[in-house]
């Protein structure tokens, strides 16, 4: 029966490899917007030469035994190490996934958001003493602490007594998001009476940084105590914080970027009184909580059990204005390409050129409109009589702000019911709720501002109760620190359970899991909405998901150093809150037929662990079905917020990843990775158009979406050299390439609408149909490092004292071209068709950059 299973396994995989894009030198062309099926175009020849095949080692078993070991998990995984380290540069992502595609747990709880399932790393920023114990998993691998996510899951251990007993004081200065970087740390390790305890600290900051404009201001602040009661109890308590604020950078069109004469041009800020001030300040302080009991029922078995709560706010300041000018300086209105006339579009270009306070935010412009600007409000707050008079803010800085209160359960039972099978099951529950809401941050030199809807205002004249964002409170006068606009919270309820049983036999494991989960989720409006009355204020219908996963996998073993593997899921999973609701920030509407994802994977390969050489070759074929998103953005022909939402998204990944680590002479070892992928989307996707201020649905549409490129690199190599020599330094050097690279499309350029008229092999046609690709990309990185025991020196310290160097520069040729991402503007010209009036806007990576560090250990 095995041999059958194991037959299937492989042969799926070779028709994978052998019939995927990749491998069968096609690929699709994009959907040309023909009701016909999909046309293939031959590509080149992609030569196994020009993927670097080295090896690398690692301690295994040499197959001698009776059984032969499993493959492990803790290892460090060659391919795994470049993704996360070499290939950042332009926002890889491991085979194309979303970031809801992986989990990470810590200390035994799961520490993703619901509403999108994205880990939140940055609130354990700064941590990365207390962070270092980790368990990495790629792929269907089963693991002994949760079923796992298709991607793969990242387990962090924090608890005090699993920390390195020592104290750590280390310094680090960085050209990147900040300057300045301290950390404290101090571990005791179990003493006697059976306590652990950890406390870590560090400062984060930077007056600019990279990009003009930026700055950072960061703390991090950890305690752990441990307390073990006996061999089989170890109760564990952990909190944390990371308060910080950053001035965030803004991406931009190329058209600015070369009028201001650099890539990292940063349109969010402007001069105030002489001093850089940005409009776009990220702000975050979310603390958690976590307390986990190991109990280790017997030699056999275990339970390990977690509780979690997470609080606090985070949020992004922006300019907002009532009845008054568009304020940010690369609006398309204000550039010379807009311009009519070569006479004006070299005025334009010229004062541009020559005046910074035209390039970047006009500060006092905008003060001296609310200086200017008097008013009186008749019956505000919806009193007869209470009018207010004084300086009504035309422009204001307003804070976005999201408020979260998650709690988290976790228990994971592991058994050995014989010497070749291992059992282990879970039970999840996880609540999560976001309030969203608005406040006045700055009315920057007016008196107040008012809550209410200029676009309604505008659209419904003479209806005193369209504009009013909240009719609770019509005409309600704010001041700084008062809610607006919109305020709403999302409640989200998840519970699963999962179990998992692995056979290990001397030649042969497998494993066979499976996971239930019920998911469900609601909308509780806090304002009364003027236009929607009666579907913005209260509680909306409970949306419930029932789910199912279930994978299995083989895994062949030579011998102890060679292994060949092959893993395959079926899953659905429930749509994630932000893509179910169509405009939940005015009213509780939903998109229509919500359903559940259907996600199928397969994945194969061979596994090398010998003494030099380490490698690891992996294919991977994953499909998903009925995909949802929600587009919102300004639209210039309804001249309002339109929000686009987008249903049928289908999407396959197939693709190789080679990972290899060799050590080729003494001390000296040569690592090499490659990533190569085709993420196409496989379907037309459904586009129901509605706008802000109406229930209306202006249109449904197909988007021609079939074959587009999914927005990630999907080739990724690098290859490198790495000494580590005995007297404790190390040296290590990589180069790396990209190449097949998209930006994520405009789905209104794709529509009939916008080539209705046009010959489909004309060269306007393609203009507006053809994805946005970049040219191919290269970095070069270095790293180094040396490690001094000061024993050798003075022989009053302590044995384990140690100064350590670190420096790590990205970027090394200063290459300041390095495209690592972006997006077409969601806007397309109509009438005139010009797709250069709205060109893409894409972020560049840092040039040269460094960080370098020096720690005392004791």
């Amino acid at each position: 029966m095995l041999q059958k299973f194991y037959k299937l396994m492989a042969a799926g995989l070779l028709m994978l490899v052998v019939s995927h894009p990749v491998l069968a030198q096609e690929k699709p062309k994009p959907d040309s917007l023909r009701t016909d099926s999909t046309i293939l175009e031959s590509v080149r020849e992609i030569s196994v030469d020009n993927i670097p095949v080295v090896s690398l080692d690692d301690d295994a078993n040499d197959g001698s035994a009776q059984n032969i070991s499993s493959v492990l998990n803790a290892g460090r995984d060659p391919f795994l190490n470049a993704a996360s380290f070499k290939f950042g540069a332009v926002r890889f992502r491991v085979r194309g996934y979303d970031a809801d595609m992986f989990g990470t747990y810590m200390n035994g709880a799961p520490m993703e958001n619901l509403d999108n399932g994205f880990t939140p790393y940055g609130l354990w920023g700064g941590l990365n003493d207390v962070t270092r114990n980790k368990d990495n998993t790629l792929g269907m691998k089963p693991t002994t602490y949760a079923y796992g996510e298709l991607g793969g899951i990242n387990y962090l251990d924090t608890r005090a007594s699993y920390q390195r007993s020592q104290t750590s004081i280390n310094y680090a200065v960085s050209n990147r998001n900040y300057s300045n970087r301290l950390m404290v740390t101090h571990s005791t390790g179990l003493n006697k009476k059976g306590w652990a305890f950890s406390v870590s600290g560090s400062r984060r900051w930077a007056d600019e940084g990279f990009a003009d404009g930026t700055y950072y201001d960061g703390s991090s602040l950890y305690v752990g105590v441990d307390k073990r009661f006996s061999d089989r109890h170890l109760l564990s308590f952990v909190a944390f914080g990371t308060p910080t604020e950053n001035g965030r950078q803004g991406a931009s069109v190329q058209e600015m970027l070369d009028i201001a004469g650099t890539n990292f041009y940063n349109p969010y800020w402007g001069y105030q009184n002489g001093k850089k001030r940005n409009s776009s300040v990220a702000k975050s302080f979310q603390p958690i909580g976590i307390l986990t009991h190991d109990w280790k029922i017997s030699d056999k078995t275990s339970l390990l059990t977690a509780a979690s709560i997470t609080v606090g706010k985070r949020s992004t300041t922006a300019i907002d204005w009532y009845n008054a000018p568009d304020p940010r300086p690369d609006y398309y209105r204000y550039l010379p390409s807009y311009q009519l006339t070569d006479e004006l579009k070299s005025s334009v270009l010229t004062a541009l050129q020559n005046d910074v306070n035209l390039r970047q935010i006009n500060w006092d412009k905008l003060y001296n409109t609310n200086y200017a600007s008097f008013s009186t409000i008749k019956n505000a707050d919806g009193i007869a009589g209470n009018d207010v008079s004084g300086k009504r803010s035309r422009y204001i800085l307003e804070e976005r702000i999201i408020n979260t209160t998650k709690y988290n359960f976790n228990t994971t039972l592991n058994t050995t019911l014989s010497k070749n099978v291992e059992f282990s099951a879970g039970l999840t529950y996880q609540s999560q709720k976001n309030n969203y809401y608005k406040e006045v941050n700055d009315l920057l030199g007016g008196d107040f501002y008012v809550d209410v809807n200029q676009f309604a205002e505008r659209d419904f004249q003479g209806n005193t109760t369209a504009n009013q964002n909240d009719l609770n409170r019509p005409n309600r006068i704010l001041g700084v620190g008062d809610k607006f606009g919109y305020d709403y919270d999302i409640d989200i309820k998840k519970a699963s359970g999962w179990v998992q049983s692995v056979f290990r036999f001397r030649k042969i494991d497998f494993f066979l899991a499976a996971e239930h989960s019920y998911t469900t989720f609601w909308r509780v409006g806090n304002v009364r909405n003027g236009l929607f009355p009666d579907n913005s204020f209260g509680k909306s219908k409970k949306n419930e998901f029932y789910n199912y996963s279930a994978k299995g996998g083989i895994t062949y073993k030579f011998n102890g150093r060679n292994y060949i593997f092959a893993n395959a899921s079926y899953m659905t999973k429930a749509p994630f809150f932000e893509n179910a609701y169509i405009a939940p920030r005015t009213r509780d509407f939903e998109q229509d037929n919500l359903k559940n994802e259907q996600i199928t994977s397969v994945e194969g390969g061979y596994i090398m662990n010998a003494p030099k050489v380490k490698l690891r070759l992996t294919g991977y074929y994953t499909e998903f079905k009925n995909q949802l998103n929600v587009l919102t953005f300004y639209n210039d022909q309804y001249q309002n917020f339109v929000n686009y939402a987008l249903s049928n998204i289908g999407k396959y990944h197939t693709g190789i990843e080679f990972g290899a680590e060799a050590k080729v002479y003494k001390g000296l070892s040569v690592n090499a990775a490659a990533a190569i992928g085709r993420f196409y989307y496989n379907t037309r996707q459904q586009a129901t158009v509605t706008v802000d201020n109406s229930a209306e649905i202006l249109a449904k549409t197909t988007v021609y979406s079939n074959n587009f490129r999914v927005p990630t690199p999907q080739e990724a190599y690098t290859i490198g050299l790495d000494y580590r020599s005995p007297k404790y330094w190390f040296v290590n050097v990589n180069v790396n390439y990209f190449r097949k690279m998209w930006l994520d499309f405009n789905p209104i350029r794709r529509t009939s609408t916008a080539v209705e008229g046009l010959d489909r092999d004309s060269e306007l046609y393609h203009q507006i149909i053809d994805q946005t690709q970049l040219d191919d990309q290269f970095s070069v990185d270095a790293f180094a490092g040396y490690s001094w025991k000061m024993r050798n020196r003075f022989k009053s310290v302590s044995s384990n004292t140690y100064l350590v160097f670190n420096v790590g520069v990205n970027n090394l040729l200063n290459n300041k071209n390095l495209v690592s991402g972006g997006y077409e503007q969601l806007r397309f010209d109509f009438e005139e068709k010009n797709v250069n009036k709205f060109p893409a806007k894409q972020f560049y990576s840092y040039g040269l950059n460094f960080f370098a560090s020096i720690g005392l250990r004791f």
